[in-house]
């Protein structure tokens, strides 16, 4: 069994990394708005990514005899000036996460769970990622986005992003 307060933050992460997903789909109906499908598809691949990440936490507490509770998913309420708004939020929101991971394995490491930190390990790797690609993309909105011609390029080079399955084995 885990530990009471690890197996608690484990079984928020589900709802928050569902949250995540609610988030990155609203993003992506942002951009369909905005006619850049190409950002809404690589928002739509990241909500599939963060529902993938919810279903490991949930396996995880399965595989472990914890009880799991479902909590409501809030509505994301972000609301947008510009294009430029959703990728800065984006990043934000994957801080937070890394924050959210950073603490169950604070958790884990203080009741020498040494399961759930190697498990933590592959998000640890996953945020930093997550974090880098928030960043690549402002930079290059930063770069092209004010120039039509190079705004069609970024949002035809994210048109081009597919989904792969995270290769997390519990």
């Amino acid at each position: 069994m885990l530990n009471e307060k690890v197996a608690a933050l484990l079984n928020e992460q589900i709802t928050k990394e569902f949250y995540s997903a609610y988030l990155y789909l609203d993003f992506a109906n942002y951009y369909e708005r905005k006619g850049l499908d190409g950002f809404a598809n690589w928002y739509k691949i990241q909500a599939q990514e963060e529902r993938d990440h919810a279903m490991l936490f949930y396996q995880y507490m399965q595989n472990n005899s914890e009880k799991i509770t479902l909590e409501t998913i809030d509505k994301p309420d972000k609301v947008f000036a510009n294009t430029m708004d959703p990728l800065k939020a984006g990043l934000e929101h994957e801080r937070y996460v890394t924050s959210l991971i950073n603490n169950i394995y604070a958790a884990a490491y203080d009741v020498k769970d040494f399961r759930t930190m190697q498990f933590l390990d592959w998000f640890i790797k996953e945020q930093g990622e997550e974090e880098t690609n928030a960043t690549d993309l402002i930079t290059k909105m930063e770069l092209f986005g004010s120039d039509p011609k190079s705004l069609y390029m970024l949002n035809s080079e994210l048109k081009s992003r597919v989904y792969s399955a995270p290769s997390l084995v519990l």
